[in-house]
C-alpha cells in the first residue's frame, strides 16, 4: 500500500470513530435527560396518615350525654306499647301525669290504670325483667328493661307476680307479669296499676335517676 491510500485509510478509520462515539454519547445523553424527566415528573408517595395516637393529645372524646330535653321513646318502639292492664282500652284511660303527689311535694308522673284486684297486668313491650323489688311506696314492683336498653318500664301496686317470673328473664309484649293490687301506699278501695316510663341509658342500674316520660299519650294515642 503507498502512501496515499494508507493516510486515506486512517483518514477514514477516524471518520468512522468519531461517528459511533456521537451517536453513542448522544444516546447516553437522552436516556439521562429522560430518567431525570421521569423522576421529576413523578408524584411524590402521599404521607401517611397520622394515627389516632399522634393527633392532639391521642385521646378521641366521646360527646356528653344531652340530657337538656326528655323525649319519649323512639316511635318503632312506642308502636310496640301495649295498654298493661288487660281489657282496658284506650278510652279508659285518665291523664294523671302531672298530678301532685305527697301533698303538693311532687309529680306524679306515671299514670294509674284502675282495674279490680287480680287484673292480670301485662308487659307493655318486649324487654328483660330487671328488678322484682318489694318498697313501701310502689309494694310489689316490677323493672322491665327494653330490648335497647335504653328505656324502663315501671309497674308497681301489684297484688301478686306472675308464677315463675324471675330477674332477668325476657319478656314478650303481653306477657302476664302480675296482677292488679294495693301493695304499699295504694289504697285498698282502689286497686289500680301504676305505670312508669324512664328514659334511661345502657350503662345505668335499674335504680339510678331517669327521665321520666308521660305514658298516657303512648298508650291513648293522644
Amino acid at each position: 500500500m503507498n502512501i496515499v491510500d494508507r493516510i486515506l485509510t486512517i483518514v477514514i478509520t477516524a471518520t468512522l470513530t468519531s461517528a459511533v462515539w456521537i451517536v453513542a454519547g448522544g444516546s447516553l445523553i437522552e436516556n439521562a435527560s429522560s430518567a431525570s424527566q421521569i423522576k421529576a415528573t413523578r408524584p411524590a408517595e402521599a404521607a401517611p396518615s397520622p394515627s389516632p395516637a399522634e393527633t392532639a393529645d391521642g385521646i378521641a372524646k366521646a360527646a356528653s350525654l344531652d340530657t337538656s330535653a326528655v323525649q319519649a321513646p323512639p316511635d318503632s318502639q312506642s308502636r310496640q306499647l301495649l295498654i298493661p292492664v288487660k281489657n282496658i282500652r284506650p278510652g279508659d284511660l285518665t291523664d294523671t301525669y302531672s298530678d301532685s303527689r305527697g301533698g303538693g311535694t311532687r309529680l306524679h308522673e306515671a299514670i294509674d290504670i284502675m282495674a279490680p284486684k287480680g287484673t292480670s297486668v301485662l308487659s307493655a313491650a318486649p324487654g328483660v325483667v330487671e328488678k322484682l323489688f318489694q318498697s313501701d311506696a310502689g309494694g310489689k314492683t316490677i323493672y322491665v328493661r327494653s330490648t335497647d336498653e335504653e328505656t324502663i318500664y315501671y309497674y308497681a301496686h301489684l297484688d301478686a307476680y306472675a308464677e315463675g317470673l324471675k330477674e332477668g328473664q325476657r319478656v314478650r309484649r303481653g306477657q302476664r307479669i302480675g296482677t292488679v293490687g294495693s301493695s304499699g301506699n295504694a289504697s285498698d278501695e282502689a286497686p289500680h296499676l301504676h305505670f312508669a316510663i324512664l328514659q334511661t341509658t345502657g350503662d345505668a342500674e335499674w335504680w339510678e335517676p331517669a327521665s321520666a316520660v308521660n305514658p298516657y299519650p303512648l298508650l291513648s294515642g293522644n
